[in-house]
């Protein structure tokens, strides 16, 4: 299909690629491509049963562990989208969306205005809206942050601006604590 070589013919000497590799596993090398096209492989030997050596094939950790990634290139305007599904989102345009999320990474001339509810976001453009960074929010020299801002670690390089409803996620709004009037109820009723 599409000019494709068929992958029916066994005693072709065109050397081809093994389709192992597309699904992540090592190719290995077949003596089918080695033989001579004037040899014709006897019935009775198999190519499989031959011992093949693996070839070891890495791939840069950086593009095996990324996972789902979406770039928003820059002059592209991404507006009145709810983003799922999405491991990395890096902004180089415009985004009006609203995203749950592992990452959020702005670029310098990028802007997101929305709800973001993300674990680490790392801001070198504007951001505009909701943002709750459950691990960590970066706001870089260039980056521009204001709304409704929650974040588990702040950390702002000098230049960087941070404005509005600001406050940290702490264990204590995870695991509210009962008001001290409930706790020495029972302490006063056993005093008189």
């Amino acid at each position: 299909m599409f000019n494709k070589p068929s992958l029916s013919n066994r005693n072709d000497t065109i050397a081809k690629k093994d389709v192992r590799n597309i699904l992540g596993t090592p190719p290995t090398i077949s003596q089918a491509t080695t033989e001579s096209s004037d040899k014709a492989l006897p019935h009775s030997t198999s190519v499989a049963s031959k011992t093949q050596q693996p070839i070891n094939v890495t791939e840069p950790a950086s593009e095996s562990t990324m996972g789902a990634r979406l770039i928003v290139g820059p002059d592209v305007k991404l507006k009145g989208a709810e983003i799922l599904d999405c491991d990395t989102l890096v902004v180089e345009g415009r985004v009006e969306a609203t995203m749950d999320s592992r990452v959020i990474r702005i670029a310098d001339q990028g802007s997101f205005a929305g709800k973001v509810s993300i674990d680490i976001a790392e801001i070198h453009g504007n951001f505009e809206g909701e943002l709750t960074a459950r691990s960590q929010l970066i706001i870089h020299s260039t980056g521009k942050v204001s709304g409704k801002i929650r974040y588990g670690k702040l950390v702002i390089d000098e230049g960087g601006e941070l404005c509005g409803d600001i406050n940290a996620i702490s264990a204590e709004k995870q695991h509210p604590i009962k008001p001290l009037s409930e706790v020495s109820l029972p302490i006063a009723a056993l005093a008189g």
